[in-house]
Order: C-alpha cells, then structure tokens, then sequence
C-alpha cells in the first residue's frame, strides 16, 4: 500500500516536519564538519595507521541512524541518544591526535562511549530508562567514563596539563574506575536478562535481539584486552580495534531491533489522519496502520457498543473483562463527546500516553466507521442465533408432536385393531358382522401405517434416537432407485438443529430425483471439514432445475439460510442434478 502524491506533498508542507527536517539537516552539516576536522586531526598516514578510520565511520554510523531515528519518531529520545553516542565516539578519537590539546580531550573522554553504549542499551525501545536499576547502571556507568576517569588522565605516567605523576593516586582511581565499570556493565547484562524473562511475546520479539547484542557486546569488552592476547595471541592493537568494532555496529544493531517493532517506519502522529486520508486502493485497516504508527505489533482496538454498554472485538464478538491483561493499558477514543472505543496497547513498548491520545483523535473519525461495522457484525450475529433458536425451538415442537403421536394416537389405533379383531373371532357365527369387523380392523390398520408415516415426516425417529447417520441410511434405503451414500462425521456429535436441517434437505432433495429428475440413481454425501459440514445430493436424472422453480428447492435454500450455511445448484439440461450445500456445525 503507498500514499498518493498528494499525500506527500500534505506531509511535506507540515510545518513541524519542515521545521524538524530543518533542525536535523543542520545537525548533519555539524557532523559532517567534526567528521572532516577528526579526520585532519588523525589523518589515517599517521600513528595507528588505517585502522584509526573506525572513529570517522562510527561517527558517521551514529549520526546518519541518530537522525533518521528523530526523524521517523521525533517524540522518542533514541535519535537524540544515538547523536550522543556519536558525540562520544568523535571525542574519543581525538585521543590519537598529535595536538596536545586534543589528544587531551580524547583521552577523558576513552571511554565515554562505553556509556553511551550501556544508555542506548537499556533506554531502547523510547529512549527513556524505566527502572530504577537501569537508572543506576547508566549513571555508574557515566561516572566510570568521566570523574573517575581524572586521576589517571591527570597524574598517570603521561599527565595532562603540566601535572606532576602521582602513581599512586593513579592507581586508586584506575581501580575505581575499573570496579564501577564493571559492576555499570554486569548490571546492564543483568537489566537486560530480566527483562526478556519477563517481557510478553511481543515485547520479547523487539528486544531480544538487541539485548542479546548487548550482552555479548558487554562481555567482549570486559574480556578482550585480557582474553586475546593471552589465549589467541593478538596484539593488544588488534583487541582494542574489536572493542572499537563493537561500537561501530552497535547503532547497526539498533536499527535491526527497531524494524521489528521500537522505532520502526510509521506515518507521524501529527501527520496520521492526513495519510489515512490519502491512501489510496484498498482502505487500510485503521488498527495495522496504528500498529505501525505507535510500534506496538500486540495493539489492539477494541469498539464500544451503547446500547449494551460493552466493548466488541472487530468480529463483533463481545470482550470479556477478564481477557484484559492488567499488564497492558486502556486508553478510550471519544468522537464529539461520546464513547466510540479504545486502545489496547504495550506500555512497556509505547510509555508516552500523549502519543497514543494523539493517534486516537486522528483516527478517531475512521475508527466510527469500523465501530459500525463492528455493531453490524455483532447484530448480523445476534441475528443469525435468533434464527438458530427458532430452528431449534421449531424442531423441538416438532419431536414432542411426533412423540405424543407415536405414543398417544398410533398406541390407541393399534389397541382399536386388536379389539376389531378380537370382534371379528367373537363373530364368527355371524358372517356380516364378521365381515364388518374385519373390515374395521384393516381400517385401522390403514389409519396406523399413514399415521407412522406422518410421525416419520414430522420428525423421524432414526434422526431422534441414532442420529443423522442412521437417519440418512435409512432414508437412502426406502428410495425406489439406488442411491449411494457416503458419510464421514468422524463420529462426532452434531447440533440437533444441524442434523434436522441436513436430514430434511436431503430427504427434499430426493424427492425431488423420483419426482421430476427421471434419475436411474442417486449420490449422497456428508463430510465434515473443519467447523462446517459439506452436503453433496446428485443424480444422472434429466437436469434443467433452477433455483426457486419449486417449494421443494425454495425450501432447501430457505433452511440452509436459517444457520447461515451457504448452497449451490448445478443442474445442467441433460447433465443430471447436484446440490453442494455447507453449514456451520460448532
């Protein structure tokens, strides 16, 4: 799906975004100065040789992801955080400076972006530190990188600023700084460790790969001047330029993460209703489109209905109040004054509830017209259970009329047959009333069989007793051609309003073959598939049936409709006659 060029022109003439776009073309212009002025300050031909060229390409990494960061999410603070982290990387670098100044500065700041790597890592998705502990291994870590930093850059082997060595004073702040480094770094591991074991499925997939990054990120740095030299033989050069790798790839690993949820691509907040506006094609779906706004994969939208003072699911189907997770937050979208849903969402992934506010009243007039929809939906259902029950209810009727028959009229008829001809035997001597009795007994006995014929056709007493298998065998069985059937239910136990309707469908359709078909043979079939049963009635008769040409296809479509089943007739002239028919059986 893409935004017609009327789209970006609106989004091009917002005023934040050109005032924003502005501001960060400024920045790049920044960066790219400080990246030349690095570049003349550590040319690549001096001391360290090509391999000082990480800082310069660090730098730019930062810089370029940093603004694109601010750019696509401005209220996130990982753009701004990235910057800073390049800010780092570009001071460090002086470290290598033949100017002594510079090189000053770059030695404080060695491992500044050891910090900033600990902050990126534990402030991703939004850029902003949601604990406590986290707060206190980013200060730890702030503060391993600069005040405890200063002895050793003032009174080591090699002071700064003309002081004298004080290797002792030197000695207890490279252990300080060593000891809060460290504990800044198992803490961070620790944080983010915690936090995939505890994050929800959808949280789990945004950050575990950047935490898993930064894990190993943290035990590389910790081991590699000690670990590869000693076991693997590298030079302690080559160990350093790793740790500087680590670095450099470190803003690449960010952006991995955020493609998969964070900060990823969406349209600005401000700009949300001018896109949804504007696309073109097929309608986006306002809750894929918030998903990408606000980067949460797990929101929800959920719809409220008035009139049953209840929220629906986009199905129409009615939300349970324990299916909210109280993990999750609810924040209600209002249109004109009146309730017309909510959102459902991630706090942990969107902590900035002015922003969802934001998405909600720029939606809000599209997410009235899904509500509708929705109510539609829920109607539609509630409709189609009322006609379940009638059918239900219907049937009902109609077995305790076929009961009472069986039990009540036809016992009398069969006990007035008796007594006729017990009368007939009494009579013996008298041929006439003999006769007469006879007579009345076969009477009785006509008005018996056509009264079990009514209680059949009413509602068998197979389809009551055995089921819609036994029911449907017995039907194939009294027909006067032959008729193949073929069952598969799987044994499973069908709504009795599903198998009367299925029952009578089939029993109207083969009518219909001896009546009008002129078929020398029937099929029928029945397969359950799923949640819905498949009904297949066919004959090699003359064709040429179509749709409401009689009461008896009328009636099967009618019945179909009823459960919400849906049937199709192929009855071509001379091609014979087959109706597909599919209900819901759950």
């Amino acid at each position: 799906m893409s935004a017609s060029p009327g789209t970006a022109r609106e989004q091009d003439r917002a005023p934040l975004r050109r005032s924003l776009r502005r501001a960060l073309l400024a920045v790049l212009c920044a960066a790219l100065l400080s990246i030349a002025l690095l570049l003349v300050a550590v040319p690549p031909s001096g001391p360290g040789g090509p391999g000082l060229l990480i800082f310069p390409v660090s730098v730019l990494l930062h810089v370029l992801i940093g603004l694109l960061a601010w750019d696509r999410r401005p209220e996130s603070l990982m753009g701004p955080l990235l910057l800073l982290s390049a800010v780092a990387m570009l001071l460090a670098g002086l470290g290598n400076s033949m100017n002594a100044p510079l090189a000053a500065v770059g030695t404080l700041a060695a491992t500044l972006p050891l910090a900033t790597l600990i902050h990126m890592l534990l402030a991703f998705p939004t850029g902003r530190l949601r604990s406590g502990w986290a707060r206190a291994a980013v200060t730890a870590g702030y503060l391993a990188s600069t005040v405890l930093g200063l002895p050793a850059a003032l009174w080591g082997p090699e002071p700064l600023f003309g002081a004298a060595p004080r290797p002792e004073l030197a000695a207890l702040g490279g252990i300080a700084q060593s000891t809060v480094g460290t504990a800044a770094f198992a803490a961070t591991a620790a944080v983010l460790t915690v936090r995939i074991r505890r994050a929800t499925p959808a949280e789990r997939r945004v950050l575990a790969p950047l935490s898993a990054f930064g894990v190993v990120s943290i035990l590389l740095l910790l081991t590699a001047s000690q670990l590869l030299p000693t076991v693997f033989g590298w030079s302690a050069e080559a160990a350093g330029y790793l740790q500087l790798s680590v670095l450099t790839i470190a803003p690449i690993a960010v952006v991995a993460a955020a493609l998969r949820g964070g900060i990823a691509r969406a349209a600005e907040l401000e700009e949300l209703g001018v896109w949804l506006a504007h696309v073109t094609g097929e309608r986006a779906d306002v809750s894929a489109v918030l998903t990408r706004a606000l980067g949460d994969p797990s929101l929800e939208l959920w719809f409220w209905d008035p009139h049953a003072a209840r929220y629906l699911d986009a199905a129409g189907r009615p939300i349970d109040a324990d299916r909210f997770d109280p993990r999750r937050a609810l924040e209600e979208v209002g249109l004109d004054g009146r309730r017309i849903g909510a959102l459902v969402y991630d706090p942990a992934l969107v902590p900035d509830v002015e922003s969802v506010r934001t998405a909600s009243r720029a939606v809000a007039i599209a997410l009235d017209r899904e509500r509708l929809t929705a109510l539609l939906r829920a109607s539609r259902a509630d409709l189609q259970r009322s006609r379940e029950r009638l059918v239900e209810v219907a049937d009902a009727e109609r077995r305790r009329i076929a009961q009472d028959l069986h039990d009540g009229l036809q016992a009398e008829l069969v006990l007035l047959g008796i007594e006729a001809q017990q009368l007939a035997h009494a009579a013996a001597g008298d041929r006439r009333v003999a006769e007469r009795a006879v007579g009345l007994r076969r009477s009785i006995d006509r008005s018996a069989a056509g009264l079990r014929e009514l209680v059949h056709d009413v509602m068998p007493a197979s389809l009551v007793q055995r089921g819609l298998s036994a029911a449907a065998e017995d039907l194939v069985d009294r027909m006067p051609i032959p008729v193949r059937l073929s069952l598969r239910l799987d044994g499973r136990d069908l709504p009795p309003a599903v198998e009367s309707t299925v029952y009578f469908v089939i029993a109207e359709a083969l009518a219909n073959v001896v009546k009008h078909a002129e078929a020398g043979s029937g099929s029928v079939r029945i397969e359950i598939a799923g949640s819905s049963l498949h009904l297949e009635v066919g004959d090699d008769g003359r064709g040429g049936a179509r749709p409401g040409s009689g009461s008896g296809l009328t009636g099967i479509a009618e019945r179909i409709d009823v459960l919400g089943g849906a049937w199709d007739l192929r009855s071509p002239a001379g091609g014979g006659t087959r109706i597909r028919a599919e209900v819901p059986c759950v």
